[in-house]
């Protein structure tokens, strides 16, 4: 039986799709990491790429559809308690990666993954996943703090984005290079996020903690220095015969590179002028001065006890975890429509 130009069409459709498989596998099964291979959520990249999918959904559709008949939740408490989980599980991460090689034994100018069932190779195998884990815990920044206070017009598609895609960018990291030169952006990463959500964890707690994070501006700062160092210590690998694979190198720098710009951006508009100076974050922050007012010239006590039901009529928030800072302007209950309308354009 002769072949007729579809059947050979068909036959070559076949025989690509089956190259595509086979080389998939062999990707997965004989050019990652061995010892991770049966890890939770390790063996195939699916699941990861579902549940980030589903989280953009989520955010973009699911979640404002859900709350659209609802009243917004008071959920200072929930706030307290998840900053506090945060602020501790970054705390105890970045201490693991002290431990299992930046605390001394790997090196700043070039460091190798080592793939052996080293004890202290294994720690930072391990250490790495937990770091990866912790982009998934992450995703209640948008659940908690936006959708159930509804917020829903802050959750940017730049803020979906960035939260969406770091779980798959790291779990490439962790299925093929878990350790060596690039785990040092998320040493830096967990260490910004200790400071990061005791911040957001202070400004849960009322107006009466206000006067303890007046260091709110000097987080941004760092978060650039953060950059900064992640591309330069990145991109020294260009100049350097390092055996570490230069593909994640150059994609950890060049986020380095756009996050810093994106931050700058930010830097610049919130603090270049006075008229845009925050006063507050998203887990909103009345000084005492300012509550006083909102309680039309009552004790600071009461004050903070009306600060629950004060808020969200006096604050408009620009909130972003990790893109835009999470920061929030201050403005009278008259013009925060207007303020809302400045901040969706700045988004």
């Amino acid at each position: 039986m002769l072949d007729t130009p579809n059947n050979t069409y068909q036959t070559e459709m076949a025989t690509l799709v089956l190259d595509i498989i086979d080389g998939y596998h062999d990707i997965m099964d004989n050019q990652s990491d061995p010892r991770v291979n049966g890890w939770s959520m390790m063996s195939s990249p699916f699941p990861t790429l579902f549940i980030c999918l589903f989280y953009a959904y989520f955010s973009k559709v699911l979640g404002p559809k859900l709350m659209e008949n609802r009243k917004p939740f008071d959920l200072r408490n929930v706030l307290v308690v998840y900053n506090l989980f945060q602020t501790v599980f970054s705390t105890w991460i970045f201490y693991e990666y002290m431990m299992s090689g930046w605390g001394g034994q790997y090196s700043f100018r070039c460091q190798p993954v080592d793939y052996s069932n080293n004890p202290v190779a294994l720690r930072m195998a391990r250490t790495c996943w937990w770091y990866y884990f912790s982009k998934f815990t992450e995703f209640f920044d948008t659940v908690i703090v936006l959708h159930l206070r509804k917020k829903n017009e802050h959750v940017s598609t730049l803020h979906v984005i960035h939260h969406g895609c770091m779980p798959m960018s790291v779990w490439m990291g962790m299925k093929f290079a878990p350790g060596g030169h690039s785990t040092f952006f998320a040493l830096l990463n967990t260490f910004v996020h200790i400071i990061m959500y005791a911040y957001y964890m202070v400004a849960a707690l009322g107006p009466r903690f206000a006067k303890y994070i007046w260091w709110k501006k000097y987080l941004t700062s760092l978060q650039m220095v953060q950059f900064v160092m992640i591309f330069a210590h990145q991109f020294q690998l260009l100049f350097i015969d390092c055996n570490y694979p230069k593909s994640f190198m150059i994609w950890i720098g060049l986020h380095g590179v756009m996050f810093l710009f994106l931050f700058s951006d930010f830097y610049r508009e919130r603090y270049s002028t006075k008229k845009n100076q925050h006063k507050g974050a998203c887990m909103p922050v009345l000084d005492e001065k300012e509550a006083s007012k909102q309680s039309n010239g009552s004790s600071k006590a009461k004050a903070a006890a009306n600060y629950p039901n004060d808020y969200s009529a006096v604050y408009s928030s620009c909130y972003s975890n990790g893109v835009n800072n999470g920061y929030m302007t201050p403005a009278s209950a008259s013009t925060a429509s207007t303020s809302t309308a400045d901040s969706r354009k700045t988004k």
